[in-house]
């Protein structure tokens, strides 16, 4: 328990401050625009990260990178913190791996859930057309390469299933890299 409460509460914490760099990222690498209200929450919670980090790593064409390494680091706290906790010293020789893979995991979680909420919009006629548009310019890069492979079956797109099925295969290999590799469950 001792262990459980700080994990689950850094795994929010991460989730959401990580989560919002990451977004950034994606958000800016397809010139999604932020002057809606998602794209300000996104700057309002990771500008304090992001612009410091900004002053060391330039951005390479459309990759705002100062993002990504906001967001390896803040996983990283969070491994270093729990280790901390655990007395696990002996790990932190590999914590800037492991930090990697935690990275790549909490992307492979957000692009699920766009994923989700895209295929929940596209089912809603009346939803709120920026939501439903600012939401379908993220996801559309994700299955539009799938929508040549896959056709309609009944009016029904199953690209966006298809894309989670593919982003959950992805994850059940992070976790067992994470797990036989390094010892480390999520």
């Amino acid at each position: 328990m001792l262990y459980q409460i700080p994990s689950f509460l850094l795994d929010v914490i991460v989730g959401l401050l990580g989560g919002a760099c990451l977004l950034r990222l994606y958000m800016q690498y397809h010139r999604v625009p932020f002057g809606n209200p998602l794209g300000r929450f996104v700057f309002a919670i990771t500008d304090w990260i992001v612009l410091p980090i900004r002053r060391v790593v330039p951005s390479v064409k459309r990759w705002d990178l100062a993002s990504a390494v906001a967001a390896w680091l803040l996983v990283m706290l969070k491994f270093l913190l729990l280790w901390s906790l655990l007395g696990a010293i002996e790990r932190w020789a590999i914590l800037p791996l492991v930090s990697l893979i935690g990275l790549m995991q909490l992307a492979v979680s957000g692009l699920t859930a766009l994923l989700i909420v895209y295929a929940i919009l596209s089912w809603v006629p009346s939803a709120s057309s920026m939501l439903q548009d600012l939401i379908a310019r993220l996801a559309e890069p994700l299955v539009r390469p799938l929508r040549r492979f896959i056709p309609l079956v009944g009016g029904v797109d199953l690209s966006p299933l298809a894309a989670i099925v593919l982003l959950q295969v992805g994850a059940i290999v992070l976790g067992s890299l994470m797990t036989t590799a390094f010892g480390m469950g999520r």
